[in-house]
């Protein structure tokens, strides 16, 4: 297998001592093994854990009817990446290399061996980890995707597969010389795109993005006779922080995610203003250790599960998701984020995915390299997307309503804009039109001050423009302030408090909604500091006050 990240190879495939296999070998089953026994099959779920201590075991990968060996694990190796501490399918196949014996560890001893001891949690973590995403750069290894550049579904399941760290292979049909072979091969047509082929051989048709996080073993089946200590809604930097504080310190901890970790952040390029990352860190990295610091204390993560609606009256209270299904809960943590506001523009939807986007990755950079683009929004997002794609497109137009940036944006992305030659400031200017046939095509914008318009040839319109909170599934179960932000703790005023019913004597607490237990953090709550730094201290902060609501209750 092709190592991109050849200098830690010793990292990605350590050898343990004999201590340290002594010390697994206390929480596995140890046994015997015959050459060619299969340890692990290609999609399975729930993958065991194995420790070589004599013999090897070979790490291979099925493709066009034969197998491409990846790697060999000899005495003191392991298997596994980050599938082990979630449901996620296994990638490859894993089976015995010659008689020998091996450790056996089941998942659930797995993650107790991570939690308690620390250096072998830094091994196995950190191995886990660049594995990963070495799978990830490998190119040929996970499942297919073929699309077009024209279409909006195409793009979002490429954001929701990155956004995920699901390895998988882009094939276009309007570039790629060899896609009508493989639509051929697959008994599908260019009106069937996107198409996912798994690695199973499953074709999926325009997939719906609940099914394919099923698929991917993303979102586990959930029990409905079950009560959590907590439901977290929203797996942006608030509501991972509060799922790692919570999991850690024994709580039964359900996350529910729409799209994928990180929020807003995690679709940002790179965060460098957060500490204790001087050089800075993309907000998918940032969110992908997070969820694996969740997974590892045993938060259960449900990716592709939409809350639709809370039942603020029942006893605990329930969750109901898009699927249709109902998650009791006797605390809640409100962490569903915010979404950028999107202009009143009459073409606006047609040309959603298909030109107009909303987040700036390595996905969406590809999209527009070396061509003319445009970013709308005054706040760091847009400033960093400017400063990332700047890097690859011709040039860059970012459109700010107000006279300048100083007011919204930080010191340092401004410096970078101002010092950037192909990227241009344009204030006091809003977009006007949008055109295009199957795609956006062009934009017109006008300066406010003049009423001047102009129209340029810009296929690619990034949009970061202020925030609408996602409350809209709360349905007046809690108190809202006027823009439809949580209210919580100091701002809420005696008739809130009156209209909802509050039962207790004490007020509700510092990030305590208008119901007990209830809690709101991050950017969904009203008054909160639109920053990464501060909605991780509101999640982690949460969580003393569960405690306390779950005492109550």
């Amino acid at each position: 297998m092709t190592d991109p990240y050849l200098g830690r190879r010793e990292q990605m495939f350590p050898q343990l001592t004999p201590a340290q296999v002594g010390r697994i070998s206390g929480v596995g089953e140890r046994r015997r093994v015959r050459s060619g026994e299969v340890l692990f099959e290609l999609g399975e779920q729930n993958t065991r854990f194995f420790v070589v201590i004599e013999g090897a075991i070979e790490i291979v990968r099925p493709i066009d009817g034969r197998e491409e060996r990846i790697t060999v694990h000899g005495p003191g190796e392991f298997t596994g990446e980050i599938n082990m501490l979630s449901a996620r399918r296994t990638l490859v196949c894993g089976r015995a290399l010659g008689d020998g014996s091996i450790v056996v560890v089941d998942r659930e001893h797995l993650r107790v061996l991570v939690q308690r001891d620390f250096e072998l949690s830094e091994i196995l973590m950190r191995a886990f980890i660049l594995r990963r995403v070495a799978l990830i750069a490998h190119g040929d290894i996970g499942l297919i995707l073929i699309g077009s550049r024209h279409s909006a579904s195409t793009l979002r399941i490429r954001e929701f597969l990155s956004r995920n760290g699901q390895p998988f292979t882009y094939q276009e049909v309007e570039s790629d010389p060899g896609v009508q072979a493989l639509l051929d091969r697959f008994q599908v047509g260019v009106e069937d795109v996107p198409v996912v082929v798994c690695e199973s051989g499953q074709v999926l048709r325009n997939p719906a993005i609940e099914a394919l996080a099923a698929g991917l073993g993303l979102s586990p089946k959930l029990d409905a006779a079950t009560t959590r200590d907590v439901v977290i809604v929203g797996a942006g930097p608030a509501g991972l922080a509060a799922a790692v504080y919570a999991a850690s310190e024994g709580l039964d901890v359900l996350v529910l995610e729409d799209t994928a970790p990180g929020g807003q952040a995690g679709s940002s390029s790179r965060i460098e203003n957060y500490l204790g990352f001087p050089t800075g860190i993309s907000g998918q990295d940032l969110a992908g250790r997070a969820l694996m610091q969740t997974e590892k204390f045993g938060a259960e993560v449900a990716i592709a599960r939409a809350a639709v609606g809370l039942d603020c009256t029942s006893s605990p209270y329930q969750v109901r998701l898009a699927t249709g299904e109902v998650v009791r809960t006797r605390t809640v943590v409100i962490a569903s984020g915010a979404r950028y506001r999107k202009p009143a523009l009459a073409e606006l939807r047609r040309f959603e995915g298909a030109g107009i986007m909303y987040s700036a990755t390595h996905v969406e950079a590809q999209l527009c390299k070396g061509e003319e683009i445009a970013v709308v929004g005054g706040g760091n997002s847009a400033g960093q997307a400017a400063v990332f794609l700047s890097q690859g497109s011709s040039r860059v137009h970012v459109l700010v309503r107000g006279p300048g940036l100083a007011e919204s944006m930080s010191r340092y992305l401004i410096q970078r804009i101002e010092d950037s030659s192909n990227v241009a400031l344009r204030v006091r200017t809003e977009i006007d039109a949008l055109e295009g046939t199957n795609g956006l095509e062009r934009i017109r914008w006008r300066q406010l001050d003049t009423g001047e318009s102009e129209t340029r040839p810009i296929r690619h319109l990034f949009l970061m423009t202020g925030a609408d909170p996602n409350t809209g599934w709360l349905k007046g179960c809690v108190a809202l302030d006027e823009k439809n932000f949580v209210k919580t703790g100091a701002e809420l005023q005696p008739a809130d408090l009156e209209k909802a019913g509050w039962p207790l004597a004490r007020k509700p607490d510092l990030l305590e909604t208008s119901r007990p237990g209830v809690f709101a953090v991050g950017d969904a709550r009203s008054g909160s500091v639109k920053r990464v730094a501060s909605a991780v201290g509101e999640g982690s902060v949460c969580v003393q006050l569960i405690h306390r609501a779950l005492r109550e209750l």
